[in-house]
């Protein structure tokens, strides 16, 4: 048998169980995503969306208060991923590349990753949008969706594995 025949076999066959193994984790982050934010919304929270002074890197608004975002946040916080931290870093570093919604000069690590729009703008920015469709199979546990409540009013949320009884997908958010 040739060498380099069975070397790229070898090869092949690793990255063939490396893209797998990918999609396990992938899949695995996702659903474990949705059972953070699910345990999330079994906590007493109060709809408070004042701006706070927090701590930088991991910093959250006081227990017992917060908004949609803060759900996000706080799920993907419990999945090791500090949002507030990475979302300042990106606008930081891409400032115009985020909605001027706010007449801003400078990033703020209090309240940006706090912001529905600015979320919106980092996921894209990290290949993470969705295309939107009115098909609620084509959102699975654990993806982020937002959607305007009009007046230019936006809200987030992250899909639920938890059904209701009539089998449809349900939300997590506040």
């Amino acid at each position: 048998m040739d060498f380099s025949y069975l070397v790229r076999m070898i090869t092949r066959i690793f990255l063939f169980l490396l893209f797998l193994s990918f999609q396990t984790f992938a899949q695995n982050f996702y659903t474990d995503l949705s059972h953070c934010a699910t345990e999330l919304t079994q906590e007493n929270v109060i709809y408070d969306p004042s701006y706070f002074s927090i701590s930088y890197p991991n910093g959250d608004v006081p227990k017992g208060k917060g908004v949609c975002t803060d759900v996000v946040i706080r799920a993907y916080r419990k999945m090791g991923i500090d949002l507030q931290k990475e979302v300042h870093i990106d606008m930081n570093n891409n400032f115009s590349a985020y909605p001027k919604i706010w007449n801003l000069k400078h990033t703020d690590t209090n309240i940006d990753h706090r912001r529905v729009p600015n979320l919106m703008t980092f996921f894209k920015r990290h290949q993470s949008e969705l295309p939107i469709t009115k098909i609620g199979k084509d959102y699975l546990p654990g993806d982020v969706v937002a959607w305007n409540l009009g007046g230019s009013i936006t809200h987030i949320g992250i899909v639920s594995s938890v059904k209701t009884t009539d089998k449809k997908k349900i939300l997590n958010c506040p």
